[in-house]
C-alpha cells in the first residue's frame, strides 16, 4: 500500500525542520508573514499612496497663477474614481477649499498637517512588521546555534567525552543551519525595510512641497484675480482685525513653510 504521508514527510518544510530544529519553524513562519506583508504593502502603495499626478500638478499650477479660477468641486469631479483614491488629491482640494472659505490660517495648516500624517499611517504598520522580522531573524538564528551547540555538548557529556563524530556533527549541523537561515531571512527584509522607508520619505517630501505650493499664495494676487462671488482670506481677516494690524494676514501668509506638514 502506498504511503500517502511520504510526500509530506519528504517536503521542503519538513526537511528544513529536520535540518534546523524547532527554531526553523519560527523562521519559516516569519518569512511567510514578511512576504505577505510586503505584497500587501505593494498593493496598498499602488492604490492608496499619495502621488502627484499630472492633473493634480496642473491644478496646483493654476492655483498659483489664478486662485479664483480653481474650483475644488470641479477638480474632484474631473479626477474620477481613481483620482479620489489619491490622498494627496483630497488634501490639496480640501486645503484650497478651506482657503477660499476664509478659514483661519493656523487652522488650515494644522488640518493639512493632520491629514498628511493620516495619509501615511496605513504604511507605518506594515513597515514596522518588516523591520521587526529583519531584526528578529538573526536573533532566532543565534538561538538555534546555541541550542545546537548545547545538543552537541550534551551528547558529549552523556558519553563521558567518548562521543563519536556522528553524534557531534548533528548538533553542529543544526547550529550552522539555523544561523544561515536567520541571515537568509533577515538580509532581504532589511533591504526591503530600507527601500520602503526611502519611498515613504519621498512621499512625505512630495506632500510637503505640494502643501507649500498651495499655502504660499500672495494675498494681492488673490485679490486681483478674485471675482465677485469669491471672498479672499485677506478680506475675511481685514473685517475682523483692527486698524492697528493691517498687515497681519500678509505677514502670516507671506511666510514660506519649510515643513508644511509639521
Amino acid at each position: 500500500m502506498t504511503d500517502l504521508t511520504l510526500p509530506l514527510n519528504a517536503g521542503p518544510i519538513t526537511q528544513l525542520i529536520d535540518m534546523g530544529g524547532p527554531v526553523m519553524i519560527v523562521l519559516v513562519v516569519l518569512a511567510v508573514i514578511g512576504f505577505v506583508t510586503f505584497v500587501y504593502l505593494m498593493l496598498l502603495g499602488a492604490l492608496y499612496a499619495p502621488r502627484l499626478s499630472g492633473r493634480l500638478k496642473q491644478t496646483v499650477m493654476n492655483w498659483q497663477k489664478d486662485p479664483a479660477s480653481v474650483r475644488p468641486s470641479e477638480v474632484r469631479h474631473q479626477a474620477g474614481r481613481w483620482g479620489q483614491m489619491n490622498p494627496l488629491q483630497r488634501l490639496v482640494t480640501d486645503t484650497i477649499e478651506a482657503i477660499q472659505n476664509g478659514q483661519d490660517d493656523r487652522q488650515i495648516r494644522e488640518t493639512a498637517a493632520r491629514d498628511a500624517q493620516h495619509s501615511l499611517e496605513p504604511f507605518e504598520a506594515p513597515l514596522k512588521i518588516i523591520e521587526v522580522i529583519a531584526a528578529l531573524a538573526p536573533l532566532l538564528g543565534l538561538l538555534g546555534t546555541v541550542l545546537g551547540m548545547m545538543e552537541a555538548f550534551s551528547a558529549m557529556a552523556a558519553t563521558e567525552g567518548r562521543a563519536n563524530a556522528t553524534q557531534l556533527s548533528g548538533g553542529i549541523y543544526e547550529a550552522l543551519t539555523t544561523t544561515a537561515a536567520g541571515l537568509v531571512v533577515a538580509i532581504p527584509f532589511a533591504a526591503l525595510a530600507a527601500w520602503i522607508e526611502f519611498r515613504l520619505r519621498r512621499i512625505h517630501k512630495t506632500i510637503n512641497s505640494t502643501l507649500v505650493s498651495v499655502l504660499h499664495i500672495v494675498p494681492e494676487q488673490t485679490l486681483e484675480a478674485a471675482d465677485t462671488s469669491y471672498q479672499s482670506p485677506a478680506q475675511q481677516l481685514d473685517t475682523e482685525t483692527t486698524s492697528e494690524e493691517p498687515d497681519r494676514y500678509s505677514t502670516v501668509r507671506g511666510q514660506r513653510f519649510a515643513h508644511a506638514t509639521g
